[in-house]
């Protein structure tokens, strides 16, 4: 049995009745569950569609994401996830580099690393050496002043942890960062990057071993092993390629407005709906939602 759900924008709220009971109909499923009125709904199926990527093509196009899962299992007991473009906004980095009057082109650098175009480790290094004596300050500036978290965030940590999931925010970031933006929202951990400082100024360098994709895998690992539980019940969500390892390896991997190459590799592709997708998927009603 699968579980099929259908998400539109929480804002514009786009989900029409007569698409979701069509598509229904169409492939032979169950009656539909309304999850949030006008925006999330559910339904079970017996089978795999098997033109199911020609099925999400189409609602893209009318701005719905489609999610098809194993129905048995869907409610996770850990949230591992990424933090720059994912639980916040922006790029961590290329803000810090926007200060320093090198935006462009660390953002261009950024792009390409997170498309996988570029390794991660040698743009991280490039990038980070393109900071050299900024003054330590502009961190507290830019968190201040700059950062802005993804909507549903907060929602989402807080619901799975109410229902005893444990989460981590791990990123490729900067410790400086995730330390915030993981006590703000209730990550029950976070790991990232290390910024090395003299003299009040970046040095231009971060301490080893540097966190990428294989330390994302790494968490996922140690974390779950920790905790006693297994692969299949973690929510990993990510938007980059340094972030494939973990969504591949996560019982539900979650491309949250990936880059195109990342979605390429995810059965799981959120592009309309925001966080709160990641607890209608698992079920979740919004009338189940910790606020």
């Amino acid at each position: 049995m699968f579980m099929v759900t259908l998400l539109s924008n929480p804002v514009r709220r786009g989900l029409d009745a007569a698409l979701v009971d069509s598509l229904r109909n169409a492939l032979g499923g169950g009656d539909a569950v309304w999850l949030a009125p006008d925006e999330a709904a559910e339904f079970a199926v017996p089978v795999m569609p098997g033109n199911r990527w020609d099925i999400w093509a189409d609602l893209q196009a009318q701005g719905v994401d489609m999610v098809i899962q194993p129905a048995r299992n869907r409610r996770k007991k850990m949230l591992l996830a990424d933090m720059d473009s994912t639980m916040i906004q922006q790029e961590c980095i290329d803000e810090l580099a926007d200060a320093a009057g090198v935006g462009a082109h660390v953002a261009g650098i950024t792009a390409r690393a997170m498309n996988g175009e570029l390794g991660f480790e040698a743009a991280l290094l490039e990038r980070v050496g393109l900071l050299r004596d900024l003054p330590e300050a502009v961190i507290t500036q830019v968190l201040a002043s700059r950062i802005t978290y993804m909507p549903g965030g907060a929602v989402l940590v807080a619901t799975m942890k109410a229902q005893g999931a444990y989460a981590a925010l791990v990123s490729g970031g900067f410790t400086a960062f995730t330390a915030q933006v993981a006590g703000t929202l209730g990550f029950d951990e976070n790991r990232a990057n290390t910024l090395l400082v003299a003299d009040g100024r970046l040095t231009g360098d971060v301490a080893r071993p540097i966190l990428g994709k294989a330390a994302k895998v790494a968490a996922l690992e140690e974390i779950t092993a920790r905790l006693g539980i297994a692969e299949a019940d973690v929510l990993a969500v990510g938007d980059g390629a340094n972030d494939l390892g973990m969504l591949g390896r996560a019982g539900a991997g979650v491309a949250l407005h990936a880059k195109p190459a990342v979605q390429a590799e995810c059965d799981i592709r959120i592009n309309h709906g925001d966080l709160t997708a990641l607890l209608f998927i698992q079920g979740y009603a919004s009338a189940d939602f910790t606020v």
